[in-house]
């Protein structure tokens, strides 16, 4: 069994240009993950895989049974009732696997987002189609719900599609990645890491070929301009002029050169030459290679001069009717810290308790998980009234984090994900000797993620992250603080 995409071409109304252009692929059994920049189209790829969108051009077969499981789990599942109500060996054992409990399904408007992702999960694969498409189904969800769905995700015998930005979860179901971009695609073997990193080969190898390429243009064009001007000299010399008019030996000599034609070959040479310059120019402008900033953005951060910039005493934090228990804390002014925990384990209340507690003039840059409307109004408002040459640093930061200066600019237009970095590019005009940054992986597309994990790594003051992406944590930061329930009702934080 094996999905088929041929030649398909797909242009939004109102659109300048189809975001889709003669893109043709195959979806065999097994998972398929599809990476790619935010806005790229991938969306738009898998719902007219899945039916949901019917194609300008091209087409998709076989006919099959396909179902879209969208990122957004806040409406209820088409056979939510019917799920809730089954009791076969298929659904006992997904609702034991998600750890789905019985009155979910009749008050699915009161679950977390966790929960309700656990539930649209389970119906989805309850139905059994040949086509899955699954769309960021991570986001959003802790590290206990991700481990769920990556269970019950690996034993779906059907053809997978995979939108995620979650590198452990391509890594762990996909055995192909499709990288979109610019309207086309292109399908490597493996999971992201091992596609990612062909990916990378190609590029240094495009880069090698097109530098190749443009000096051999150049010395093309210098051997032209030789010929040309070796052709002109010889011209000149074709003129009678000069010579006596009964200095017969002479003019018999020059007539026969220009008889046998010997003084063209240079021009001719020449002309051979510009031609394939002119090739070359083209073949130039149709290589494209993939931008990549690796500027150095700290060049005039540096860690605080005092050698800790935070000591908290053990404390107990109200979580409602929970409890948090907090051991002795302190951050030192280099630590990468990471901060983990199921949602709902007080990790922001944690947070928000620090930054109350922080030393007195300790310049710190903290950027929520969700920025609140006044916030991002002065993030706005400060980038207008920003001097040219700090404005321009700014908006280089924010290339270095993959996207567009001109869509930053537009104002009211920046989308969540760009908006936060924004405010890491404002906050680092502050020289800050701390970052916390609360979940700073939402919103962003994988280009994004990996952009930021490089700037954050190589950040030389202290560092706090709050997130679920290991990867990331992994590659940003040395320490880590973990949440974990010790009782009915209470959780503690786990310094190691």
């Amino acid at each position: 069994m094996q999905l088929n995409l041929s030649n398909i071409e797909y242009c939004y109304p109102q659109a300048q240009a189809p975001i889709l252009r003669g893109i043709t692929v195959a979806f065999p059994q097994g998972w398929t993950g599809i990476v790619g920049d935010n806005g790229c189209g991938k969306t738009t790829l898998a719902r007219i895989a899945c039916g949901l969108i019917t194609p300008d051009a091209g087409s998709v077969g076989p006919s099959l049974v396909s179902a879209y499981c969208a990122q957004d789990a806040t409406n209820p599942p088409d056979n939510l009732e019917e799920f809730a109500a089954a009791y076969d060996r298929r659904a006992a054992r997904l609702k034991t696997t998600l750890a789905l409990e019985d009155d979910w399904p009749w008050r699915y408007g009161t679950l977390s987002g966790g929960q309700q992702k656990r539930m649209q999960v389970a119906c989805v694969l309850w139905s059994e189609p040949d086509v899955l498409v699954m769309d960021e189904p991570t986001n959003h969800v802790d590290a206990t719900t991700r481990e769920e769905i990556f269970r019950v995700l690996t034993g779906f015998g059907g053809i997978g599609i995979l939108i995620s930005h979650d590198r452990a979860l391509l890594d762990g179901l996909c055995t192909q990645c499709l990288f979109m971009g610019a309207g086309a695609a292109v399908m490597r073997p493996g999971g992201y890491t091992q596609a990612s990193g062909q990916a990378a080969l190609e590029r240094e190898s495009s880069v090698r070929a097109r530098e190749d390429m443009r000096r051999e243009k150049k010395r093309i064009e210098r051997e032209a301009q030789r010929r040309r001007e070796t052709a002109a000299q010889k011209e000149g010399k074709k003129s009678l002029a000069g010579i006596a008019k009964h200095d017969g030996d002479a003019r018999y000599k020059k007539r026969v050169a220009i008889i046998h034609g010997t003084d063209g070959i240079a021009a001719k040479q020449a002309g051979i030459m510009e031609v394939r310059a002119g090739r070359m120019s083209e073949q130039l402008d149709q290589m494209r290679v993939e931008k990549r900033y690796d500027a150095d953005i700290w060049l005039e951060a540096t860690p605080s001069r005092r050698p800790v910039l935070l000591r908290l005493e053990p404390c107990v934090l109200t979580l409602g009717e929970m409890r948090l228990e907090v051991p002795p804390l302190f951050i030192g002014r280099s630590d990468h810290i990471g901060l983990v925990g199921d949602n709902g384990t007080g990790k922001t209340t944690l947070v928000k308790h620090l930054v109350a507690h922080m030393a007195d003039g300790v310049r710190v840059l903290y950027i929520a998980q969700e920025p609140s409307e006044e916030q991002q109004a002065r993030a706005r408002e400060r980038l207008s009234t920003l001097a040219s040459a700090s404005r321009g640093r700014v908006l280089s930061i924010v290339a270095q984090l993959n996207s567009e200066p001109d869509r930053i600019l537009e104002g009211d237009a920046i989308s969540p994900g760009e908006m936060r970095k924004l405010m890491l590019a404002l906050g680092i005009l502050d020289s800050p000797e701390l970052i916390i940054m609360d979940e700073p992986t939402n919103h962003l597309d994988l280009g994004s993620v990996e952009a930021l994990e490089r700037v954050l790594a190589a950040y030389p003051a202290a560092l706090l992250l709050v997130s679920h992406d290991a990867a990331l944590l992994g590659a940003t930061t040395g320490i880590t603080w973990r949440i974990a329930k010790t009782n009915m009702d209470g959780y503690q934080l786990m310094v190691g």
